[in-house]
């Protein structure tokens, strides 16, 4: 299914690249017009993206790779799986949508991500990091069983290796399979500095002499060996990397054999590495060197900012200036402050200190602040030890990303009764980013557990109170989400209060309808008012503030005096926030009827969140429309 296009103007494609209308036409052009094609899908990927923003740092050091890659495997026959998938815009140009580029992550116009249901040549969707090998292993299991021949690569950064993951699937690929490829795309980078052991140990690689030696020399091996068997290449980079380090490389230890590290950026070199690694019946990994962001200048200097950011301007890469504070930039602020007055606070990320501006933190508390990399599990589990010996953690990981420590939020949190602190970033909807990146579940995974508090603020000034509540909070685990952005732009008080566990505030009082405004939509139930209003009703505005647990005394009152109660909240409807005020209305045997107003039992789409906001209803009209039903 292609995607329909975007309005915005297409930046124009240059003839190679507009030759492509599938892989096979990768295969068409003449070797010496590799390097120009290269040259132009760069050029398309910095022009396109200053338009619509987007992933150009991974994405522009993963050129030769994608294009050695349809070079020597016929997709949608072989598979091609890429971890994350936030570098799978160069495979999607490959493979006919190049004139679409421009539309990326924009509102009917191309996922930010590989998506099955985009292309044929899509093998596998993702959007978190760590899938791909054991996604890929159980295709290749699945040709085995069919007694096929077909060839499946999994592509995964560096930064995929230190999650759990990618280890059990190394742990199984030998016993599972004999004809497996991994590339291990090798940048020191995931969005932020890869952190521990495994990225020291690769890039104790990428800066040892001998490795700048046989990059230097890549180039005249492919020359010599013009007519020869590739072998002798990649026996000589294969015992050149051995010698780095270790007797044995680390990936043997797990039965795969090892070949590189090689220079990412050699098209001959991929092209023929992969001609040779294709003609093996054994599992192998090749290690290439890339940088992330090649090609322009400003996504080098700055490869943190060029993962993935909005529009830019193409000749500095400057960015529009956000004077307003997100919710990101007052977490960091607020818990860096709280630290420096508590020192049993504690700050963890996994792999996420600029997005979850915990680089605030580490600038000015260092000895209490933990990257653990992508490992969110363990993060989780290192928090709770931490938590039995009197700290207090502060976990802060994206809503979409905590998914991923939910077995963790049970057992050892919510069972022990441990006070960890989750602190969700990105909660709601995520816009640009689409389903794998929507904070939209995570209400209805944790509103259900015993002993979790859980809240959300309607404004800066009252997050900052909620962080305070959290950090004098000892009797549990408790948790808040918010979202990508600012909420309001609210001046912060002087003095931050404690609040009082599961106290809602009633804003407004009213006698007809009572409107719930969670959080993010508080704002969106302020305009209803307005509209009942003007139609002479008398409408109560109400904070919850909490959603576990709930202000059952508030609730049970406006029940029993209001005609209709509304409840908006910036998640799905199923299990929701709203769900929870209809479970405690009937379990008091309230039968006061209840509107919501949410998102619906689906995937949401990519887009502006007030694009699909009105897609899919969760406005002021829509619901005064609902309520007014209730009144006829």
């Amino acid at each position: 299914m292609m995607m329909t296009s975007a309005s915005s103007e297409p930046p124009a494609l240059g003839p190679l690249l507009q030759s492509i209308q599938s892989p096979d036409d990768v295969k068409s052009i003449g070797d010496d017009d590799l390097t120009a094609l290269a040259a132009e899908i760069r050029h398309s990927l910095i022009t396109s993206l200053a338009i619509t923003g987007g992933h150009l740092g991974p994405n522009l050091g993963v050129v030769e790779l994608t294009i050695a890659l349809h070079r020597v495997f016929s997709t949608p026959r072989d598979k091609l799986v890429f971890d994350v998938a936030h570098q799978g815009y160069v495979h999607k140009m490959l493979t006919g949508r190049a004139d679409q580029i421009h539309t990326i992550r924009t509102f009917k116009g191309l996922n930010g991500f590989l998506l099955r249901a985009e292309s044929e040549h899509d093998a596998y969707g993702a959007g978190h990091a760590g899938t791909a090998l054991s996604a890929a292993l159980g295709m290749a299991a699945a040709r085995d069983l069919a007694h096929d021949d077909y060839h499946v690569v999994a592509v995964a950064g560096d930064a995929a290796f230190t999650c759990g993951p990618t280890l059990e699937a190394l742990n199984n690929i030998a016993d599972t399979t004999r004809k497996f490829i991994v590339v291990l795309n090798d940048n020191e980078w995931s969005i932020d500095k890869n952190v521990g052991a495994i990225a020291r140990y690769f890039n104790a690689i990428q800066t040892h002499a001998t490795f700048a030696a046989v990059r230097a020399k890549a180039a005249e091996f492919v020359e010599k060996i013009a007519g020869k068997t590739v072998r002798t290449l990649a026996h000589k980079v294969e015992e050149g990397a051995k010698n780095l380090l270790f007797p044995n490389v680390l990936f043997e230890k797990f039965g795969l054999r090892y070949f590189g590290p090689i220079d990412g950026h050699n098209l001959p070199l991929l092209v023929r590495t992969f001609e040779h690694l294709k003609s093996l019946r054994e599992p192998v990994v090749l290690h290439i060197i890339t940088e992330k962001g090649r090609g322009y200048q400003p996504a080098l200097d700055d490869p943190g900012k060029f993962h993935g950011l909005g529009t830019y301007q193409i000749n500095d890469g400057t960015t529009d200036l956000i004077t307003t504070p997100t919710c990101s930039d007052v977490f960091g602020r607020t818990l860096t402050d709280l630290a420096k007055q508590d020192p049993k606070i504690i700050a963890i990320t996994a792999a996420m200190p600029g997005g979850t501006k915990l680089d605030i933190f580490k600038s000015e508390v260092p000895d209490r602040y933990f990257d653990v990399g992508i490992a969110e599990e363990h993060a989780a589990l290192f928090a709770c030890g931490l938590a039995t010996a009197g700290f207090r953690p502060f976990l802060a990981i994206y809503s979409t990303f905590m998914q991923r420590a939910y077995d963790m939020i049970i057992h050892d949190m919510a069972l022990q009764g441990l006070p960890v602190r989750l602190c969700m970033d990105r909660s709601g909807l995520s816009g640009d980013d689409g389903p794998t990146h929507h904070g939209l579940f995570d209400i209805g995974f944790l509103r259900h557990i015993p002993g979790l508090i859980l809240m959300q603020p309607k404004d800066e000034d009252e997050f900052v109170d909620m962080l305070h509540t959290m950090a004098a909070y000892d009797a549990g685990p408790s948790a808040v989400r918010y979202p990508r952005g600012p909420l309001r732009g609210t001046a912060l008080k002087t003095t931050p209060r404690l609040l009082e566990i599961g106290q809602a505030e009633v804003v407004v009082d009213g006698s007809d309808v009572a409107l719930i405004g969670l959080g993010s939509l508080f704002e969106m139930a302020e305009h209803t008012r307005i509209l009942l209003e003007a139609k002479g009703l008398s409408v109560a505005l109400i904070n919850p503030r909490f959603i576990k647990p709930l202000d059952t005394a508030v609730l049970e009152c406006y029940a029993r005096k209001c005609r209709v109660l509304c409840t908006f909240e910036d998640h799905t409807l199923l299990n929701g926030f709203g769900a929870g005020v209809i479970e405690h209305l009937h379990s008091a045997s309230i039968h006061t009827p209840v509107e919501r107003i949410g998102w619906p039992d689906a995937f949401i789409e990519h887009g502006k969140p007030e694009t699909l906001r009105q897609l899919h209803q969760l406005t002021p009209e829509a619901a005064a429309e609902k309520i007014l039903t209730h009144f006829q």
